[in-house]
């Protein structure tokens, strides 16, 4: 176990995945529960077209991704406010719209290459110490925004329209959570790529939410999913040979999956009692 952390390219891998991992699975929390969770799916269809267009100009490909995903995470929101059409629908129209481009792109390009693989699927043991520190400086902007805004972003979850009445500013909120989650997804491509970003959003909040705990201990357990499958997914990847993002992404399925059957098999148990002692 020790032996991976005698290199420099795991030890940086490590480090990223689990701030990403923070990030992401705080951010989900609440996206998952006010619906918004397709929100990174569409992030990440944007992201691919600024990828296709730093890549096809010679630009720095997470440049464009971030530059893309932040004007589309506000198209977004402003398609939503501006129409009568539901969340799902605005984050589709503006998602397929970069996809488009991104694609349109590569075929002018000449189709794909290798670069552009990595940041579809994912290369973490090739992280650069750069991307490690803005990776660092994010989770820290995330911890701190849903620390000092926690009540405000309770609320909202909770109850938008009661939140616009206490004064909360909710449409500033709204930004402000859809740009975290741009940066968020832009930042978690290295690790396991644009196409299963939005897995790090979804799956640990979703396992977290099926424990029925407090808000608070609800995201402190999708945090420690989230890193858990990041840490062993790492070392699975290492010992087998696996390739690291599916790895990722695959155990925060099987948490999910084991949750459920645990609470299945406490139902059926709790069943059995009851009758027993009717009996």
């Amino acid at each position: 176990m020790l032996e991976l952390f005698q290199y420099a390219f795991m030890q940086k891998a490590f480090i990223t995945g689990i701030v990403i991992a923070i990030a992401c699975s705080l951010l989900g929390v609440f996206l998952v529960l006010r619906r918004y969770a397709l929100m990174g799916d569409g992030i990440a269809h944007i992201a691919f077209g600024g990828v296709a267009t730093g890549l096809l100009f010679n630009l720095t490909p997470f440049l464009g991704a971030l530059l893309f995903s932040l004007v589309g995470s506000l198209g977004i929101l402003k398609i939503k406010e501006k129409t009568n059409l539901y969340g799902d629908s605005a984050i589709g129209i503006v998602s397929h719209a970069g996809l488009g481009i991104g694609i349109f792109i590569l075929s002018v390009a000449n189709g794909f290459n290798v670069d552009i693989l990595s940041y579809l699927f994912g290369s973490i043991l090739a992280i650069r110490q750069s991307e490690m520190i803005l990776s660092i400086i994010l989770a820290i902007i995330v911890i701190g925004v849903i620390y000092l805004f926690y009540n405000e972003l309770f609320s909202m979850t909770f109850d938008e329209n009661s939140s616009k009445t206490f004064g909360i500013k909710t449409s500033l909120l709204n930004t402000l959570l859809i740009l975290l989650t741009a940066l968020t997804i832009v930042s978690s491509m290295r690790v396991v790529g644009l196409m299963l970003a939005s897995s790090l959003i979804i799956l640990p909040a979703s396992s977290a939410l099926q424990l029925k705990l407090s808000f608070r201990n609800t995201l402190i357990a999708s945090v420690g999913i989230a890193v858990l499958s990041v840490v062993l997914g790492l070392c699975l990847a290492y010992w087998f040979d696996f390739a690291v993002s599916g790895t990722i992404v695959l155990l925060n399925a099987v948490f999910f999956l084991f949750i459920q059957i645990v609470k299945m098999s406490f139902r059926l148990y709790s069943g059995v009692l009851s009758v027993s002692n009717n009996d």
